[in-house]
């Protein structure tokens, strides 16, 4: 078990000259709100934070410190626990990830290699470690990772934090909606929604100075229904119809905070299209004029001009 001590959490004047604050919750989800042990709602970790949800049992987000100069490359250590900090019926664990059609992974929100930086390879060690909290974890389908979803997360990290040794910030979260699908498998005689919807918030500092953001969202729900592991939705259903694919968007952050109901940390927004534009691995179409990426390049276009 990793000492409490080490959990200072999220920084939120970690980019230098920067404050960049949590996500705010409105009234609704701050009565949702669940608290550890010491009465503290926003749950820290190393080198991230969250906040959890009571009702859903899930992170309404989780929020990110990535330091690309400090960075550790380490082995995959690590195992899933309950936070002992919060009520054990405040957050899934085995009863749901082993239940019956569970046919998904237990989701890091914070990715693991994210935190795993620090002075040392044991403070990198002791962080990524911290990411295997269930309150840490949402269902996503087996396949999600390993898809363009992966590609993102895996160039805004190494191609972008590491390689420039910058510092960002990063919130993650699943959309929490009354209008989720149920799981096919009622855990302890209640029905359980699954999320479909997630979303991701970059906060970096360009060279003239100023804070930057960039938002993404990705649709698991295709998946989810193809291996039956939701309740298929009705087709009227109009959250979830513009994302009824297994595919990952670019979109205003505005969307993103119409469809969580938190208030973002306001920068500046290159991407100001209304369109969501959908990324692929092979070809970004980043504007009419230019030519199409080559498959080795995939996402190698860098955070400040994703426009599309």
């Amino acid at each position: 078990m990793i000492s409490e001590k080490l959990f200072h959490g999220y920084d939120d004047k970690f980019i230098p000259n920067q404050v960049v604050l949590l996500p705010k919750l409105n009234q609704e989800q701050c009565a949702d709100l669940v608290s550890d042990d010491n009465g503290n709602d926003v749950i820290n970790y190393i080198n991230y934070s969250l906040q959890q949800s009571a009702s859903h049992r899930f992170p309404f987000f989780t929020a990110t410190n990535i330091d690309g100069k400090a960075f550790k490359k380490i082995s995959r250590q690590g195992s899933w626990r309950k936070d002992p900090r919060i009520s054990k019926l405040l957050q899934f664990g085995r009863e749901l990830y082993g239940a019956p059609k569970s046919d998904f992974d237990r989701g890091h929100m914070t990715k693991r290699e994210d935190v795993q930086w620090g002075d040392t390879a044991g403070i990198a060690l002791n962080a990524a470690k911290s990411t295997f909290y269930y309150t840490n974890s949402v269902p996503q389908h087996k396949d999600l990772n390993q898809d363009i979803w992966k590609s993102l997360e895996d160039y805004i990290l190494h191609n972008e934090t590491k390689q420039n040794e910058l510092r960002i910030c990063v919130f993650t979260g699943p959309v929490l909606s009354s209008s989720n699908p149920y799981f096919v498998t009622p855990i302890g005689k209640t029905q359980i929604q699954i999320p479909s919807l997630f979303w991701k918030v970059i906060v970096f500092q360009k060279e003239d100075g100023h804070l930057y953001r960039v938002g993404f969202m990705m649709s698991q729900n295709k998946l989810l229904i193809e291996n039956h592991i939701i309740e298929e939705l009705e087709a009227d259903d109009q959250l979830f119809m513009q994302f009824k694919d297994a595919d990952t968007y670019q979109v205003n952050i505005s969307l993103i905070e119409e469809l969580t109901g938190l208030k973002i940390p306001e920068a500046i927004e290159p991407y100001t299209d209304t369109r969501n534009t959908k990324l692929v691995l092979k070809e970004i179409d980043i504007d009419p004029e230019l030519e199409s990426f080559s498959q080795e390049e995939e996402l190698g276009y860098k955070i400040e001009n994703i426009k599309l």
